[in-house]
């Protein structure tokens, strides 16, 4: 007993940091002060060692002691929605500029934009962010603009549990940040200083990271995001029908394409054939010109 009563007469500073840090935790944790007790077995007058501990206690404490538990008290919800649509359009590339002009004009904007045209059948996605409230009335919309609508798909997912882990977190850290600095303004040795201020410097990162992710939660659940597929047939999109039964029309430009594919490669085995004729003709010349002379020379 003497010899740690005299271990704190030494090592005031320390002992004041390992009262403060388990102060904070076990205040924000509700858990018994036994579970720290390993604290006060460090020993020695080693600050630098010790403050090591306690630092990887404290930050231990927080990424554990806030778990995001379900809070249905909580009534303004963070709601991250997102869709995706499928629609047949007459012009694609008109559609796909109305709807982007659209969601333009109610805040939002284009996250990405494709547009392909395989056999003469255009077909384009696009993806876009827009405010959450303006999420169904853009839906809405493009059921009116397409000839037919081939797929619709809606969800959402709660992040408002999420959030305030973080922010439970974010309150542990700057409240621990503040004895550090208190500390930090009463230390006098160049070990503690730097320590001290290597502990602080963890900290804030911590912080900083932190309030990044419960900002990124905030904004993604702010603005909703919109998958569009638009196509001229519905057999190019994405979520086209496994069997539509027997549908001529459908059949017939299935046929067409065939038709153009079959006298696309045709036309592109002719031009390659053409090019290598400085090649294989010259040698066909050769080779004709050999068996002839064999076959006279066979009949002498």
């Amino acid at each position: 007993m003497n010899k740690l009563f005299s271990w704190v007469k030494t090592n005031k500073l320390t002992f004041a940091l390992i009262l403060v840090v388990l102060y904070l935790l076990v205040k924000g944790s509700g858990r018994p002060l036994t579970s720290y007790s390993t604290l006060l077995k460090t020993g020695g007058g080693d600050f630098v060692s010790q403050s090591a501990n306690v630092s990887s206690v404290a930050r231990g404490g927080t990424s554990n002691l806030f778990e995001a538990a379900p809070q249905p008290e909580v009534k303004d919800r963070l709601l991250v929605e997102e869709s995706n649509v499928s629609i047949v359009v007459d012009k694609v590339r008109e559609r796909v500029d109305a709807i982007v002009n659209y969601v333009s004009s109610k805040n939002g904007y284009l996250v990405s934009s494709s547009i392909s045209q395989p056999e003469e059948s255009p077909s384009a996605t696009v993806v876009l962010r827009l405010p959450q409230p303006e999420l169904r009335p853009a839906i809405e919309m493009l059921r009116k603009m397409a000839v037919k609508v081939t797929y619709e798909y809606l969800s959402g997912y709660d992040v408002t549990d999420q959030y305030l882990d973080i922010e439970a977190r974010l309150a542990t850290l700057m409240k621990t940040k503040a004895r550090f600095e208190e500390i930090m303004a009463q230390a006098v040795k160049v070990e503690e200083i730097m320590q001290v201020q290597r502990e602080i410097i963890n900290l804030q990162e911590q912080i900083d990271s932190l309030k990044g992710r419960q900002d990124y939660l905030k904004k993604t659940a702010e603005n909703a995001k919109l998958t569009v597929y638009l196509a001229a047939d519905e057999w190019s999109l994405p979520f086209a029908p496994v069997d539509g039964g027997f549908r001529p029309k459908v059949i017939f430009k299935q046929a067409v394409r065939a038709l153009v594919r079959n006298i696309r490669s045709g036309a592109q085995a002719a031009i390659w054939l053409g090019v290598y004729a400085a090649i294989w003709l010259p040698v066909l010349v050769v080779v004709l010109i050999v068996r002839k002379k064999l076959r006279k020379k066979d009949k002498n």
